[in-house]
């Protein structure tokens, strides 16, 4: 996938503005949700104005890293959820159950250390659950910014490791209205998608409609055949309507999601080896046991006011997330949590006022959770935070300074815990000519435990596992620096960006030598103090315009201070990786019946990860392992108009066997015949996609 490093400073980054504000700015600025190939390919990064919390800012100005995704390059990447899209990204991975649900993985911090972002509001899931994946139709994400180091400044507790904003399509520009019709098909498992969209705006009234669908059934790979239990179903839409006025903008926006994922369990015959299947169909698509069914209902308002000297910005949301557990029967559930959360953020932005930009605001969560199932895994509980921050930003010469501080408090009525922190960030860069850019930044992170850490107590089926909370657990506090050197030319682009994090506290669950469950492995959560250093760096080299060759490598050492050999390295942390991608483009302005037409030939490779929690099997080595990919892609014209985008994609293209190190399923039953445990990934797999532009 083709990307730029984009950096944005820690402190100046927006929920929202990015995605739905493009309407208010004026002049010849280009935002991060332009999709033009030209804004990705070949502007320079220096010349790119991104929109922060404190308004337009220069990316030479900036100090904290992030990657921006484009919508083209959401289009031309293979997946089957949002996070899957964006997983090969320098510094991020996923931890995956099969090919249906993806957690991020930002820098080696997963779980409750990310949040993500949509419609202007953090998504909240019941993301504590390795089976938890995130509740969002791909469909409706435009771009991705991808935030690295804690940012807890601006968005509280849990952004330790970072923030995911999955920003929607802006509105349209006055007197338009378009629709769009999207397919896709892989091979592999059977995947079957459409997404029928329309928007339009009339004299400042917007509207953006948008309905979903996809299906697929057991993926497969040489090793193991088809994997029974990894089909799903998925139907999502969304719903926009608002005014965009001269006094600024208010937004009312619905999305509703219906997942229905079935489960891995990986039990095999004893004598041939091969996946037991509970279904006479190995390749349907309907649901077989155990299976989930989560449902995310969502509303948001968003509300943005143009002062005299700066704006004011009010988003508040309600999300409703029920999932259920079938584990015996179709038509009874064992577990069913269901969870109420209200989000609110009031926060006021200035203009800029001799080289002087401030921001302040207020923003925090109210939640409560229900546990309506015959199985509990976690108690009910009802939370409420609320967090304050103010940040000053300044521009000397060269020059740009930012700084800011932030309190958060969080009750929780589990064992009538209170959990409260201060962080903060303070960053500084160095414009040192028009090639080359420097870049400091030091921030302060804080975690409140969540309920899983704090109380389980249970089988997971999804994680097949049994559960132990732990309610002593403290916060999770952490110190990240981040040091950045850009360089960019006419024909080269080049990053570099090294991390060195501490975090006390760090919360993380170990395998424990006692049998809650028969048949079940137990795992209790635990603490200690921990350190990451890494480091991801990239070069672009372009030497005509219609050639792009890239490469991206990203590594993470992730380990727990003042522990044994066996001890000392954190769990699920992801291999070291490297990416390659030669890629050749070609554009016909339009004049042919092919126009923007591509073909790239990608190289993933993932090095051997022998850095794991080695006590009591918790992890296990993972060997390392190279995947080839190809597409070619094109528009389709008719008298010099834009029809139709088709793109043709083969991923693992020489159906390598292979076990990713954040795969669950690597530790799921031995074949007593080949001697190998676990369930391997997805094998080859070649995706068609098809997408058809109308302009009304």
């Amino acid at each position: 996938m083709k990307t730029r490093y984009i950096i944005l400073p820690l402190l100046c980054i927006s929920m929202t503005m990015a995605a739905q504000e493009g309407h208010h700015h004026h002049g010849n600025h280009m935002h991060p949700n332009d999709s033009s190939d030209v804004f990705f390919r070949h502007l320079k990064l220096n010349e790119l104005v991104v929109t922060g919390v404190t308004g337009d800012t220069k990316l030479k100005n900036s100090t904290a890293p992030i990657s921006i995704v484009s919508n083209k390059d959401l289009r031309h990447t293979t997946s089957t959820n949002i996070i899957d899209a964006i997983a090969h990204q320098p510094g991020m991975a996923q931890i995956t159950t099969g090919s249906g649900i993806s957690k991020p993985i930002i820098r080696g911090l997963g779980y409750n250390r990310i949040i993500v972002m949509n419609e202007g509001v953090r998504q909240e899931g019941q993301q504590w659950g390795d089976e938890h994946g995130i509740e969002i139709d791909p469909q409706i994400v435009n771009s991705v910014e991808i935030l690295k180091g804690p940012a807890s400044l601006m968005y509280g507790s849990d952004a330790m490791a970072g923030v995911l904003i999955l920003h929607a399509a802006p509105t349209l520009p006055e007197g338009e209205m378009k629709a769009n019709v999207s397919s896709e098909y892989q091979t592999n498992n059977g995947l079957f998608d459409y997404s029928l969209n329309f928007a339009g705006n009339q004299k400042g009234f917007v509207w953006d409609a948008r309905f979903s669908d996809k299906m697929a059934h057991a993926y497969k790979n040489k090793v193991d055949g088809y994997v029974p239990g990894s089909q799903f179903k998925e139907r999502a839409g969304r719903l926009m309507l608002g005014l965009n006025k001269h006094w600024g903008h208010s937004h009312l926006i619905w999305t509703t999601i219906h997942l229905t994922p079935s489960i891995v369990e990986g039990e095999r015959d004893e004598v041939t080896g091969e996946l037991i299947c509970n279904s006479s169909n190995i390749k349907t698509y309907s649901k077989a046991l155990p299976f989930q069914e989560v449902k995310h209902y969502k509303a948001v308002l968003d509300n943005s006011f143009n002062l005299p000297k700066g704006w004011l910005k009010a988003i508040v949301g309600y999300q409703q997330n029920r999932r259920q557990e079938f584990e015996e029967s179709e038509d009874e559930y064992e577990l069913y949590f269901k969870l109420h959360t209200l989000t609110y953020d009031v926060r006021y932005l200035s203009q800029e006022f001799n080289g002087w930009k401030m921001a302040a605001g207020v923003n925090g969560m109210w939640q409560h959770s229900q546990n309506l199932g015959e199985e509990s895994l976690i108690p009910e509980y009802k939370l409420f935070d609320i967090g304050g921050y103010a940040t000053v930003s300044k521009s000397i010469d060269k020059w740009t300074l930012n700084g800011g501080l932030r309190f958060d408090n969080r009750t929780l009525n589990f064992h009538s815990r209170n959990f409260s922190g201060i962080s903060g960030s303070i960053g500084a860069v160095c414009n040192i000519n028009d090639h080359f850019n420097l870049r400091l930044n030091m921030a302060r992170g804080f975690r409140a435990p969540n309920m899983s850490e704090l109380g389980a107590d249970g089988v997971h089926e999804g994680t097949l596992r049994y559960e132990l909370g732990n309610p002593d657990l403290k916060p999770e506090y952490s110190w990240q620096a981040d040091l950045g050197l850009d360089f960019t030319s006419q024909y080269v682009s080049a990053q570099v960006a090294l991390f060195a994090n501490r975090i006390e506290n760090y919360i993380f669950s170990k395998r424990i030598d006692v049998v809650m469950e028969e048949g079940l492995r137990t795992y209790e959560y635990t603490q200690g103090d921990a350190r990451l250093l890494g480091f991801e760096a990239g070069i672009d080299f372009h030497p005509i315009h219609s050639i792009h060759f890239e490469n991206t490598f990203s590594y993470v050492d992730a380990q727990q201070l003042n522990q044994t050999e066996e001890t000392k390295y954190l769990p699920m942390t992801p291999a070291p990786r490297w990416t390659s991608e030669l890629k050749y483009e070609l554009t016909h302005h339009g004049h042919f019946a092919l126009n923007n037409a591509y073909a790239a030939l990608s190289l993933e490779c993932n090095l051997a990860q022998n850095h794991y929690y080695k006590a009591d099997d918790t992890e296990t080595r993972t060997p390392s392992y190279t995947l080839l990919s190809f597409s070619v892609g094109s528009d389709v014209n008719i008298h010099k108009k834009k029809v139709a985008e088709i793109s043709i994609t083969a991923d693992n293209l020489l159906n390598r066997a292979y076990q990713n190190h954040l795969s669950r399923l690597k530790y799921t039953d031995v074949n007593n015949v080949t001697g190998e445990q676990g369930v391997f990934n997805m094998g080859r797999n070649v995706v068609f996609k098809l997408l058809i532009p109308i302009t009304l």
